[in-house]
This record gives structure tokens, sequence and C-alpha cells, in this order.
């Protein structure tokens, strides 16, 4: 019975929360971490006479819920993330992604190795700060270009496109960071060279599945015209990838990625394609994703943030920086003018739920420790976990703030060729 009390809970919060942020013209994400902040927050100030709320906090089935919140939502952002929307882009577009991930991820390892106390994990923590940076979240962009009425025209199609691009080599980050996790140091060449060779065979295995053998499984399944089977096919299929990566030395949650990746329109059928989006998504939104993103809000230390806002600070503005750089200099070089490109680089700052799910794998793993969840150890120096946490929730909130300030006026004429672009929540 307390379990069903803990989940009502949450999920009343949550949904109460998301509400109010989406009155507010937020996504519904920024209010529930919102409400496992006050969650948190409540616990603290009133564990000695509630201890319920304390328990909750420590639960075992909130801690399992956020999982099974976390695998869904990376199937689903495979699922809306299609192979050919990022075929389609330039390679002038590839370009300014790439610079917007190795100039944030460059500035993050750098800081931390600059920052973070000496010690066995010291370098995959600042590999974790890197990527951190790295990541852009595409739905957070998209509903800032079309606020602005500019996700046609040229600088709104270079962020989407980027952002794409951004998406596909963070899953790559990504890997090598679970797998660095498992050494917790710096790897030699030849430990290097292995880490890369499993990551290499695992994306090799998935991607040769995911267009030669899946499609066929597919077709057969179209003759059953259930959904319910498909669900459970895909589901398998995403736990099985989810092995073969937890063999290989990574997370399983790149299985749920991949599974997702390649279950497109034009191989499983659009009825298929429909009816897995609509349910999947509707419960992913509505009930997984929200426990999700509850559970990163309750690991906050506001505490240890206020006595490192210097950290805090210093990882803002990096977010900034490196995004502006990396992305912007590539778009200025690609023809835009410089308030064009600026707004390349602010629209590719807004991090979300990828950012979220690699942080929450850094705690589940050990990598931090100063967020709740399984497998956290003790460790010394800045709360990374936390000031990450609210380094993603001020970047989405600032980015359609300078934006609109930095695109005063026209900015050049629209252009339309049907970009298909994301539908998630954050």
């Amino acid at each position: 019975m307390t379990i069903f009390i803990e989940l009502l809970l949450i999920i009343f919060l949550a949904r109460a929360f998301g509400e109010v942020a989406e009155r507010m013209g937020q996504s519904a994400a920024i209010g529930e971490l919102g409400a496992g902040i006050v969650l948190a927050a409540l616990a603290s100030a009133l564990g000695g006479s509630v201890p319920f709320l304390r328990n909750l906090i420590a639960s075992e089935a909130f801690h399992a819920a956020a999982q099974v919140g976390i695998f869904s939502l990376m199937l689903m952002a495979g699922v809306e993330l299609q192979p050919r929307d990022v075929a389609q882009h330039k390679l002038g577009t590839f370009f300014v992604a790439l610079g917007g991930v190795l100039v944030p991820l460059g500035l993050g390892v750098a800081t931390g190795l600059l920052l973070l106390p000496p010690g066995e994990a010291r370098f995959v923590q600042a590999f974790l700060i890197g990527v951190a940076m790295a990541i852009t979240a595409i739905p957070a962009s998209v509903r800032i270009l079309q606020d602005l009425d500019l996700l046609d025209a040229p600088v709104g199609r270079i962020i989407i496109g980027a952002a794409l691009f951004d998406d596909v080599i963070g899953l790559v980050l990504l890997a090598v960071l679970t797998a660095l996790a498992s050494t917790g140091t710096l790897p030699g060449p030849s430990e290097f060279a292995l880490l890369l060779a499993k990551v290499a065979a695992f994306f090799a295995i998935t991607v040769g599945l995911g267009v030669h053998i899946y499609p066929r499984v597919s077709r057969g399944l179209r003759t059953l015209q259930a959904t319910a089977v498909e669900l459970s096919v895909l589901t398998a299929v995403a736990l099985a990838y989810g092995l073969l990566a937890e063999m290989l030395g990574m997370h399983w949650i790149l299985g749920a990625f991949m599974a997702g990746l390649f279950f497109e329109p034009d191989r499983v059928g659009l009825r298929a394609y429909d009816g897995i989006k609509l349910i999947a998504g509707g419960v992913t939104a509505g009930l997984l994703g929200p426990i999700f993103f509850v559970s990163i809000g309750a690991g906050i230390n506001l505490g240890a943030v206020a006595k490192a806002p210097w950290f805090l600070a210093l990882l803002i503005i990096i977010a900034f920086l490196g995004k502006l750089i990396g992305a912007g200099v590539p778009a200025m070089m690609g023809g835009l003018g410089r308030r064009e490109a600026a707004a390349v680089g602010v629209g590719m700052s807004s991090r979300g739920a990828v950012e979220l799910v690699v942080l929450s794998i850094a705690v589940e793993t050990g990598i931090i420790a100063d967020g709740v969840g399984p497998g956290a150890k003790a460790s010394d120096g800045p709360p990374i976990y936390s000031c990450l946490v609210v380094m993603a929730v001020v970047t989405t909130l600032l980015t359609p703030v300078l934006l609109r300030w930095i695109l005063k006026g026209p900015v050049g004429p629209a252009r339309r060729d049907d970009i298909q672009t994301p539908d998630q929540p954050f």
C-alpha cells in the first residue's frame, strides 16, 4: 500500500507543477523538476516529524519507476529522431554541429580537470561535464523557434539540423562515457582502442540489424494489425540491444535509443509508427517521464549549490560560450551574418532530457555522488550533479530570452522543404 501512496503523491505533484509550468509558457518537464526539488526540500525540513517524505525520496519503488522512465524516454527519443532526418541536412550543418559538440566538450573537460579534486574518478567526472556541455535539446530548440516564427528561416533550419547531428554524436559520447565509468580513470592507448572498438561494434551490430533484419520482422507483423504486438516486439528489441550494450561494457539505455531509432514509418508502416508513437508517447509524457524528472529534481542538493555558486556560474557561462563559439563560428563561415550566427550558437545552448539521463546514469554508476540513487559513492569537490541539473534548466529558460534579444527584426527569407522535427516535451 505504501508504494501506491508514494507513486500517487509523485504523479500528483508532477502533474500539478507541470501544469503550472506550461501555463507560464515553459516545458512541463521544468515544472516536474521543480516538483522534485520541492519534495526534497520538504523531506529535508520535515523528515524528522514526517519520515514518510524522507522514505519516499529513498524509496526503491520510486527509483525503479524512474529507471523505467529513462528507458521509455530514450526509446521515444529514438522513435522521434529518424535517421533520414539527419541524413537530409547539408555538410555545412554537420560542421556547425561538430563544432557545437567539440568546443563545449573540450571546455567542459578542461574545467573539470582544473577544478575537480585529484582522484581516480577525476578524468571521468571531467568527461561527464564535457558531455553535459556538448548536448543540445532538439525539442526545446524546436519550441523556441516556433514561438519566434523562425523554424523555417535559414537560422532555424541550421539550428535544428545541427541539433539532430548533435543527438547522434551525443549518443556516441554517452557510449564512451559509460565505458569509461567501468575503469574510473583515463585509459591507456590499448585500453582506449579496445573501448572504441566495443562502441563501434555495438553501433555496427544494432545499425545492421535495424537496416536489414528489423524491417523484415515488421513486414511480418503488419499482417497481424495489432499495435500491442508491435509494441511488445519493439520493447523486446530494445531490451536485447540493452543487454548487448551491457555485455560490451556500456549502459543498457543505449539499446533503447537504437531500437527506437530504426522504428521508422518506411520500415514498419505508417499505421504501426503512429500507433506506437501515440501509445508509448502518451505513457512516457503522462506517467513515466514525469516520474523520472521528479527523481532528478529530488536529487538536487540546493544547499551544496549555494556553497559553490562560482562553480554553477562558470558552468552556465561555459555552456553558452562553448555553443556560441563552437556552433556560431562555423555558421558564420558558412555564410550567415554575425547576428544570425550568434543566434545559432545561442539556439543550440538549451539542454534537456538527454543530459538528465546522462546525469542519472552517472549517479547510478558512481561517477558522481551528490544525487539520490543506487551506486552513489562519496566524493569531495563541487556538487557536480546538482550544478549540472540547474545549468540544464537555466540554459533552457534563458535561451528563448537571448534569442528574442538577438533576433530583433527580420533574419532573412524563410525556406521550406518539409523537414521533420521531434515532438518531445523537453
